[in-house]
């Protein structure tokens, strides 16, 4: 028996930002998309990335502030799938090549659901060439895709708190399906 479709509506503002671990100020979103775009522009870290023509390549950085910090290679035609960060807010600048990411304007239950409906108007899509950066807040939706037939692309992601978990999801039409609930072992 499935479970039923819940309707869900346009997200809210974000919370106040939270203090790091060690006492200091957390790391603001300007300040991690700063971080990213320092990153994505560091051509001898961005050349330092072994590429795979078969699968995703990521290295862990040290983020700003205890921050969790990626630099990850996408070959032609890859993607993330549509996930979220939890309590997490991050920032993410493209370095070479192109991306797509297509995100959704709604803020998710935390717990107690398998499928929504989604509303009309919720979605939304972006396009970041080499040089390009966006920052989001907790809850944030998206599947993130090098859509090139030809290209790699490669990126820096950075999101504080760590990542206490990523939620994966399925989409058909306008309901979204929780389909995995992956912990920080699962991708170390």
């Amino acid at each position: 028996m499935s479970s039923p479709v819940v309707p869900i509506v346009p997200a809210a503002p974000a919370s106040a930002p939270a203090q790091a671990g060690n006492g200091s100020a957390a790391p603001t979103a300007a300040q991690l998309l700063a971080f990213v775009r320092r990153a994505a522009a560091d051509a001898e870290l961005i050349a330092s990335l072994p590429l795979d023509p078969d699968g995703r390549t990521w290295v862990r950085l040290e983020g700003p502030g205890g921050s969790e910090a990626w630099l990850i290679g996408w070959p032609p035609g890859t993607g993330t799938g549509w996930h979220d960060h939890a309590e997490s807010r991050g920032a993410f600048a493209t370095a070479s090549g192109s991306l797509t990411e297509h995100s959704l304007a709604v803020r998710l239950p935390s717990s107690g659901w398998r499928s929504l409906e989604l509303e009309e108007g919720v979605d939304r899509e972006r396009r970041l060439g080499a040089g390009d950066s966006r920052a989001f807040g907790q809850h944030h939706v998206h599947e993130v895709l090098n859509e090139s037939a030809t290209a790699h692309a490669v990126s820096v992601h950075a999101y504080y708190p760590p990542l206490p978990l990523m939620r994966r999801f399925s989409r058909t039409g306008s309901v979204l399906r929780l389909e995995q609930v992956e912990r920080p072992e699962d991708w170390q």
